[in-house]
């Protein structure tokens, strides 16, 4: 195996390194110059996690010649051996990086046409900040963007008057940036306005390999089945400039070596844009946008099974949130992974909507019907402040006019209290475990169908769909309640915990009758008789769930049209912009936070675009909870997603803030 010096060091420890193609070897470069790349060079990176895990990214300036670019892809190959053919492979386009790539430079990247003490910096986006060196001249300015004239010991940043304050924060931090690293803190930064330029910058601005390539499946979303482990395949997105190699663990050495070739192939064979991105991904290191190409994706050991809350009228599953809520307080951080503000222990009023709220008797709390909608307010005290937050629970079989009805109803109680609760859009069969936990030690039950209103049907309609019960449903990780007309079953898992017994009594009082108990490889023939005979259903042991990566969105019509943009790498505080609407995935629910600033058009838009966001994922993720959130109001549920989040930051503005630190 072939392996360059520079190999020696790499992956030893977590973080990045970089390397520039000079004479067609590797130069290391300075950490302080991390971030700037000159158009006519190539580049080799290597991130390292603590787990440790690779991603190897090959970047290709404009102009770089085809020897550079030819040496780039040998090395990050021979890189890739060095490390055991482990790492995720990515080949890097200016102008055109992946979010992976763009997530290492926080304060942006800067692209650099030569070596010379003088340069002017064009800045462009909100979320990827990309500084282009332009001409020296006033031909190269605009009046909405912002500029770095960049001339040495004294950096200024120009800011164009039509510019908003958010483009204008992120030039701050890359002018920063600039003066802490490339100038060791040795340069003095300034602040420019349109029309106030000081004569310096007048003057100086006035100056001048061969794999077979077969169809497997037209279109998303695919199987995972269908990925088979002695095989590579390309999973094609040129219709957004990106394409997937995927590496199976036991295909031949050969094609493992050959995957980015036969992606650098695969989009002249297609006639994409010679900007299409290239990412190669050895198998069990799959990233979130490859994996959301496929429906129900597994990883290795994650358990499956029905929706966390159970449903009467098909198989009930009893699931328990084993939680301790007094530690939340405390760790933000975990109140956002379970989803729970507190304990639950808090006021609770329920509406159910019949054209206005109309009130339900408290005996009834805990038991939703699928015909219907209803209004769920809680109360509870955080900080010695009163919070609040509403639950807008949606039935499967409810009517348009019913949906409609409590949006208005929502928005009309979150009025009425100040805008101050949080928002919580639920539909039936994806309740939030904090929403389980309402109704203290009792299951929440939800009958699939039927109201709850007077003359309507009760659990009746569950019995109707009884015929609907599949052996597939069940997991071994839990506790189901099965009624069959002849017979009442509770069937425990292998994996399933006492407290989920306990839970599954409650549910046999509710539907009557003497229940036998049936353990997971004792079942009798009558139990899979009721079920419509034995099928496979998942047997993993495994009580982890997969972790997803959490993603944060800015929905924003700054540009005349409302637009969404993921936001790259490991976000802060400091990426909520506001004047925008931002949208958090947390895989199991969706934030909206609605910034002080946004708009009339971006409050309106952005709700639907994170309903069509969700229901548009292969993934099959549809009718997550949506919760929207005001700046300054937000629940640890939200906040413990953020490192370090500081409950004052807005009490000053960001802009201030940060030209605190022009001073130095």
């Amino acid at each position: 195996m072939v392996s360059h010096k520079e190999f020696a060091g790499a992956g030893k420890k977590p973080g990045l390194q970089v390397w520039r193609i000079e004479n067609l070897d590797l130069k290391p470069v300075p950490q302080a110059l991390h971030g700037s790349f000159f158009t006519g060079d190539a580049y080799l990176l290597l991130f390292t996690t603590s787990a440790p895990s690779y991603n190897v990214h090959m970047w290709l300036g404009d102009s770089c010649s085809q020897d550079e670019s030819g040496a780039a892809a040998i090395f990050s190959t021979q890189l890739d051996d060095f490390l055991g053919g482990g790492p995720v492979q990515y080949r890097e386009l200016q102008n055109s990086e992946s979010n992976t790539f763009l997530g290492y430079f926080k304060s942006g990247i800067k692209y650099q046409r030569g070596r010379g003490l003088r340069r002017l910096l064009h800045l462009k986006g909100r979320r990827a900040i990309r500084a282009t060196e332009v001409d020296m001249s006033w031909n190269s300015f605009n009046k909405g963007d912002c500029f770095i004239v960049d001339l040495g010991q004294h950096i200024y940043q120009w800011c164009g008057s039509e510019c908003n304050r958010f483009e204008r924060l992120k030039a701050s931090e890359l002018g920063i940036d600039i003066r802490d690293n490339e100038r060791n803190g040795r340069a003095k930064l300034h602040m420019v306005e349109e029309g106030e330029e000081p004569a310096e910058i007048i003057e100086i601005s006035d100056a001048s390999g061969s794999m077979k390539v077969s169809a497997v499946a037209p279109s998303s979303p695919f199987k995972q089945a269908m990925l088979s482990p002695e095989e590579c395949y390309i999973l094609d997105n040129g219709v957004d400039k990106n394409i997937f190699v995927w590496k199976g663990p036991k295909a031949n050495k050969a094609e493992r070596r050959a995957a980015m070739s036969a992606g650098q192939q695969f989009i002249k064979d297609k006639g994409y844009s010679n900007k299409t991105q290239i990412q190669v991904l050895p198998a069990g290191a799959e990233t979130t946008l490859f994996k959301q190409f496929f429906f129900n994706w597994m990883d290795k050991d994650e358990t499956t099974g029905p929706t966390k809350a159970y449903t009467i009228g098909r198989i009930a599953k009893v699931d328990q949130v084993p939680f301790d809520a007094s530690s939340l307080h405390s760790n933000k951080a975990m109140a956002a992974q379970h989803g729970m503000v507190d304990d639950g222990k808090g006021k609770v009023q329920i509406w159910r909507v019949e054209g206005e709220k109309v009130p339900v008797d408290p005996s009834a709390y805990g038991h939703f019907y699928g015909g219907d909608c209803y209004l769920i307010l809680y109360s509870y005290r955080l900080g010695g402040r009163e919070q609040h937050i509403i639950y807008t629970w949606q039935g499967l079989k409810c009517t348009q006019d019913e949906l409609a009805a409590s949006a208005f109803l929502t928005v009309k109680l979150d009025d009425s209290m100040g805008g101050s609760p949080v928002q919580v859009r639920v539909t039936q069969g994806q309740e939030p475990p904090h929403l389980m936990s309402l109704f203290q030690g009792k299951p929440m039950i939800i009958h699939s169908g039927g109201t709850s209103r007077k003359g309507g049907q009760s659990s009746s309609s569950a019995t109707r769909a009884v015929e609907e019960v599949s052996a597939s449903s069940l997991n071994t990780n839990d506790v189901f309640v099965l009624k069959s007309p002849n017979a009442l079953y509770v069937w425990r898992g292998v994996g399933a915990s006492d407290e989920e017994m306990e839970a599954a009594k409650y549910v046999v009082d509710f539907l009557g009758g003497s229940a036998k108990h049936v353990s997971e490889g004792s079942e009798p023939g009558d139990f899979w008789a009721a079920l419509g005979g034995k099928k496979d259903y998942q047997t993993s042991k495994s009580l982890q769930n997969m972790v997803n990566a959490p993603r944060l969105f800015g929905c924003s019509n700054k540009t005349g049209r409302l637009t969404v943009e993921e936001v790259p790498g490991d976000f802060t505080q400091s990426d909520l912009a506001t004047d925008d609407v931002m949208l958090l995935d947390t895989w199991d629910q969706i934030f909206l936070w609605v910034g002080n600033e946004a708009n009339a058009e971006e409050k309106t838009g952005a709700p639907k675009i994170a309903k069509d966001y969700v229901e548009s994922d292969p993934s099959g993720r549809r009718g997550l909870p949506i919760t929207t959130i005001k700046q300054g109001a937000e629940p640890p549920t939200f906040t413990g997603w953020f490192q370090a989040w500081e409950s004052k930051m807005w009490e000053m503005d960001p802009l201030d803030r940060i030209r605190a630190r022009f001073q130095r």
